[in-house]
């Protein structure tokens, strides 16, 4: 469903993703971990058309998208969950969903279609919560409304960008468990995490990005079996290889301009 072959992407002429390729079956949920500045939010937002890629593909289902303008791979059938959830703190929960289904957006062909009743059923706390601003949401209802906002927009593929992130330990694992039941649904995720045990918790496969490369992708089974390779690429005290020197480097390497 989701395809990326040799992608290479960053801000102001220096790059930051390095010929990236990941291959995402349809409903299985692909994981993205690395330290602060590896390029994952770098790669959903290219993915997302947000950052313009430099070369390479982007492809879902088979059509390549790379290069359209972000409304247009919406279109396509991809949807973002940013990071830092980016809710508008004045617009009430029905005011969010309401522009969220806009008319234009048709549901995928062949599948049920997200409408504002079933999301309200799948996510039954923002049903109680219709009423209230943006601003007046804990992080964990502002999270659903993230990712509530991004279904209604029928995607095929969800990204999201660490959404456990500033949650407790509790609401980070209904968050999970909500990813896993939209993957069981047929929905194809690629989730980006910093902590690697929230990844092979629920995900299929997960990759290592290291300096906006790929330098391990294997399914999570054997993460769980022994994550210890895994955590070790992640230690901060691990050593890592620097850019080739005849490439241009970026002049910042955290994920954002």
């Amino acid at each position: 469903m989701l395809s990326v072959d040799r992608l290479c992407a960053g801000y102001a002429g220096g790059i930051v993703l390095h010929e990236v390729s990941l291959r995402v079956r349809p409903g299985s949920i692909q994981a993205v971990v690395g330290r602060n500045g590896a390029g994952k939010s770098t790669l959903v937002h290219t993915i997302a058309g947000l950052v313009r890629a430099s070369s390479g593909r982007i492809e879902i289902g088979g059509v390549h998208v790379a290069g359209r303008q972000p409304h247009r791979i919406a279109q396509s059938g991809v949807g973002l969950v940013p990071q830092g959830r980016r809710v508008f703190s004045r617009l009430t929960v029905a005011e969010h969903l309401v522009l969220a289904a806009a008319p234009w957006r048709a549901a995928t062909p062949g599948g049920e279609g997200w409408t504002v009743a079933r999301i309200l059923e799948l996510l039954p706390r923002l049903a109680e919560r219709l009423r209230h601003r943006g601003c007046e949401l804990s992080g964990g209802e502002q999270q659903m409304l993230a990712i509530a906002r991004a279904l209604l927009g029928q995607p095929r593929v969800l990204l999201l960008d660490e959404p456990c992130e500033g949650l407790s330990p509790d609401l980070a694992a209904r968050v999970r468990e909500l990813i896993g039941a939209l993957a069981a649904d047929g929905l194809t995720v690629l989730l980006v995490e910093q902590q690697l045990q929230h990844a092979i918790e629920v995900a299929d496969r997960v990759a290592v990005l290291e300096y906006g490369r790929v330098v391990y992708d294997r399914p999570t089974a054997e993460a769980r079996v022994d994550p210890t390779p895994v955590a070790a690429m992640l230690s901060v005290t691990a050593a890592v290889a620097p850019p080739p020197a005849n490439r241009p480097a970026p002049r910042l390497w955290a994920d954002t301009p």
